[in-house]
């Protein structure tokens, strides 16, 4: 039995693995989808990778899933405590020794820029929230069913821009087994940046899926199927999985 530990992006929540964790479940697995203090204008990408260590402490040979902006979260955490297998989900990778803003502000590949278009202005304690619903659903949850992209951006957070401000605090990436999954549509992370990093930064294994930046709401089964494929050790650099065939939208 793996334990499965879910840490999510900006602006989410936990409940954003709603639908991936009963299938992880079913098949015999632990899972843990923790709440991270994203909100907390003095909380940095460290404190958040001590409420990771806290949540699954006593849960050993773990998988760590990050997605989007928790990606500058997982390897703090395989650094401090043993982890089976570091999972990359369209995620932001850090550079050792630079803020996440800096690279940001140099590597204009990185992000899609519509989406500083959908936020509103910066307040006092660093926090900013979506303005632009619309927006957020399309960049988010592009072919996710309607009834399901509702709800989620619904429940949309307010996040910190805290965390982003501060040089990432490892000199050097944890040696753990690591893959990159990549979304192909992917409209948050630019895949080609995304390719590049896990090739170039992560040196880790890429698994690429069909579709955009919320693949645990548009194609959970199929990112159940690689993360139990991880565990067991199936995947391999260059994996693909196939195109559903269909739009989960229909």
């Amino acid at each position: 039995m793996t334990t499965f530990a879910l840490a999510h992006g900006a602006f989410h929540g936990a409940w954003c693995w709603e639908l991936l964790t009963p299938l992880l479940e079913q098949a015999g697995h632990d899972v843990v989808a923790m709440e991270l203090p994203i909100d907390d204008p003095s909380a940095s990408f460290d404190d958040q990778a001590d409420v990771v260590c806290s949540a699954i402490q006593g849960h050993d040979d773990a998988v760590l899933v990050g997605h989007s902006f928790a990606g500058n979260v997982i390897p703090l955490v395989a650094a401090r405590r043993p982890l089976r297998h570091l999972v990359y989900l369209c995620a932001a990778v850090p550079e050792p020794g630079r803020s996440m803003n800096d690279q940001l502000t140099d590597d204009e590949c990185m992000l899609n820029a519509r989406v500083f278009a959908g936020l509103g202005a910066t307040d006092v304690d660093t926090c900013v929230s979506w303005v632009d619903l619309e927006l957020a659903r399309e960049l988010f949850y592009a072919d996710c069913a309607e009834a399901t992209a509702d709800a989620a951006v619904g429940r949309l957070r307010v996040q910190s821009g805290y965390s982003a401000l501060l040089p990432f605090s490892l000199s050097e990436f944890p040696s753990v087994p690591t893959t990159s999954v990549v979304c192909s549509d992917d409209l948050v992370v630019v895949p080609e940046w995304s390719r590049r990093s896990a090739r170039e930064r992560l040196h880790a294994d890429l698994v690429e899926l069909p579709g955009s930046h919320s693949p645990f709401y548009s194609r959970p089964a199929v990112l159940a199927d690689v993360l139990l494929g991880l565990a067991a050790g199936r995947h391999r650099r260059g994996y693909r999985a196939a195109p559903t065939g269909h739009s989960p939208k229909h």
